[in-house]
């Protein structure tokens, strides 16, 4: 029998502006930060789940096996009755939703992007089969 995980604890994301990024994160989400360092952050974005901001390119000097590129995906759990507020909020804050998709099983996902084009999800229970 495996070990078992209890589940994601880190996500990261490689931007090319931190605070940038960090200040879109505090205002759309209420996340804040826990941590900064040298080339980056860490942000509490849920009870125990942090969301990593390094900057791109920001050890060129020191081989590190943290860093990336091109567009990336996150999704976010919200509750379904919050999805109306949900969509006034972006709306308010100047986000442009690029698509809203319900699915098969009744969820209901919103997708915008941040400042470095990841494309970001607001899921509503019914997505998945565990969600």
């Amino acid at each position: 029998m495996h070990p078992k995980s209890e589940g994601i604890l880190e996500s990261s994301l490689y931007v090319d502006d931190v605070r940038a990024s960090a200040d879109f994160y505090e205002k759309i989400f209420g996340f804040s930060v826990i941590s900064n360092f040298d080339r980056g952050c860490a942000m509490q974005a849920g009870e125990r789940q942090v969301l990593l901001l390094f900057k791109k390119r920001g050890s060129l000097s020191i081989p590190s096996p943290h860093d990336g590129d091109g567009e990336l995906h996150l999704a976010f759990a919200i509750r379904a009755s919050e999805l109306p507020t949900w969509e006034k909020w972006l709306a308010e804050s100047g986000i442009a939703i690029e698509e809203k998709r319900t699915w098969e099983r009744g969820g209901v996902s919103l997708y915008f992007r941040d400042p470095d084009r990841h494309l970001i999800e607001l899921a509503t229970p019914g997505v998945w089969s565990i969600y």
